[in-house]
């Protein structure tokens, strides 16, 4: 079942070259975009992935196809689909073995589902596909179509694979021998790091960073009024003066002592305006570590109890701080079919908390029926935050912590690949070693909440490192190289 969702047609590069510090890196696009696009405008080019909304890959797209389209490539955007739900349970299985998580086994029943429900799939999109089209298929989901694609038609097709691992472990090496012979049908690959590259694909890759785009309603500047009012639409703040826009139709949702959602405010305010805030926004997977964050953060609050830190500052800070752990509704996303079991998971921990201790910390669910909406809940809460962390065990490259980054906000990671990519240990930001390990998460979280210079510093350094090598403008000029190689075009450089 393939779906042709609408592109972003908001900001055109006119509008984001207006902002004084958007200006160059437009400039720098729209140059090299000239070189490249003349030869390739007369083919049209496919992003093909597996879920309109929730995660990186969907938030990117819209944006990727509007401004390619601006520049005068015809780029198209397509959601590949099934009603077999076993299908993206295996695909789940099969991220988590790249990630090197689960059981190092995928049957010849795993492999009948995969090609038949690709192939499916491929059939009906092949009734959109023009010779010497480019079709880009994003991550392992919808690969097998390749096979079936250039068997019929003459089409180039790119292979854009958003995980991976840097390291070899039998669950890895299970993962890329089931995808090898659908890989081996692509003409080429992008990947977003170095490490993740099979060796199989090693003389045919190259990298592309994920990136965000700087005026979403996810990244946008938010006034004290805006961000204000999207607190009260969304029930994360009490409206107690009139804001200018109506309640959200679905608000975030808060988890309570009775392990029930509920709106947001119905126990009484997060104190996002007021409090220390750290926060974490992420999919619910195992992967994202929000099980060792959250011990972590019980241990900061004990430990302040026990000890009483001398500076009576940050006694105070350590008494009132607050933990925010936020995701989509993991029933919307039909790719992440483990969600609602992390989530549960997570859910049942809360509940063994003394009440004092879950009255600190708030378990939000934020719908996904306005992309829109969702996307300035979680501006909305990133800019409340104090400390915003991505705890992550694994991750491909993280674009939440490349958000808060971009606010030039203090941010903790993980040493996993995708975020040392982004996060200069001590320059940046702070990396954790071990996700796992909830006194090392804590010491670094607790050590930014006790230093706002330190806060400031490595804020501002990390805003500069996103404009520098994260934005979408970037993005855009590695896919145009891309392109033009697949094209048999001439181009200076593939780096």
């Amino acid at each position: 079942m393939i779906e042709f969702p609408p592109t972003d047609a908001g900001f055109t590069l006119d509008d984001y070259a207006s902002f004084a510090h958007l200006t160059s890196a437009v400039d720098e696009l729209r140059q090299e975009a000239r070189t490249l696009v003349p030869p390739i405008r007369d083919r049209t080019v496919w992003m093909v992935n597996s879920t309109a909304r929730g995660g990186g890959v969907a938030e990117m797209l819209p944006k990727v196809v509007a401004l390619s389209n601006e520049l005068g490539l015809s780029m198209r955007w397509a959601v590949i689909g099934t009603d077999r739900a076993e299908f993206f349970e295996l695909t789940k299985r099969i991220h988590n073995l790249i990630h090197g998580v689960g059981t190092p086994k995928l049957s010849r029943a795993d492999v009948d589902l995969y090609e038949a429900v690709n192939a499916h799939n491929a059939e009906e999109f092949l009734e959109h596909l023009r010779p010497n089209d480019l079709v880009v298929l994003h991550d392992p989901q919808p690969l097998a179509m390749a096979q079936v694609l250039k068997k019929h038609r003459d089409v180039k097709v790119v292979w854009r694979c958003h995980i991976g691992l840097d390291e070899h472990t039998p669950a890895t090496r299970a993962a890329w021998t089931f995808l090898q012979p659908y890989a081996a049908a692509c003409d080429y690959a992008v990947f977003s790091a170095p490490e993740y590259i099979p060796d199989y694909l090693a003389g045919s890759s190259t990298i592309i960073h994920p990136a965000l785009d700087p005026q979403s309603h996810k990244n946008r500047e938010l006034s004290p009024h805006k961000l204000t009012g999207v607190l009260c639409n969304a029930a994360l703040k009490a409206e107690r003066h009139p804001v200018l826009t109506p309640p959200f139709p679905e608000p975030a949702r808060r988890l309570n002592s009775e392990r029930k959602f509920v709106e947001a405010n119905t126990d009484g305010e997060i104190g996002l305006l007021y409090r220390p805030i750290v926060t974490q926004v992420s999919r619910w997977d195992r992967l994202k570590g929000f099980a060792p964050l959250l011990e972590a953060f019980v241990r900061i609050k004990r430990r302040s109890e026990e000890r009483r830190p001398a500076d009576e500052r940050h006694r105070r800070r350590l008494e009132i701080v607050r933990l925010v752990l936020a995701g989509p509704d993991p029933s919307t996303i039909q790719d992440d079919p483990e969600g609602l079991e992390v989530l549960d998971e997570l859910c049942r921990a809360y509940a063994k908390l003394p009440r004092a201790l879950q009255e600190h910390i708030a378990v939000l669910v934020l719908p996904m029926a306005s992309r829109k909406q969702n996307a300035l809940m979680v501006n909305a809460l990133q800019r409340c935050s104090t400390v915003v962390v991505q705890n992550s065990i694994r991750e491909g490259f993280g674009l939440t912590a490349t958000e808060a980054m971009w606010k030039g906000l203090a941010v903790v990671g993980t040493s996993a690949c995708g975020l040392r990519t982004q996060i200069r240990d001590g320059i940046d930001g702070l990396l954790v070693q071990d996700p796992n390990d909830p006194d090392e998460v804590a010491t670094k979280v607790e050590t930014l909440l006790h230093d706002p210079q330190m806060r400031d510093v490595v804020g501002r350094s990390a805003q500069r490192r996103v404009h520098g090598e994260f934005l979408i403008f970037r993005q855009i000029q590695g896919w145009l190289r891309v392109i033009a190689r697949c094209a048999g075009t001439s181009v200076r450089s593939l780096g």
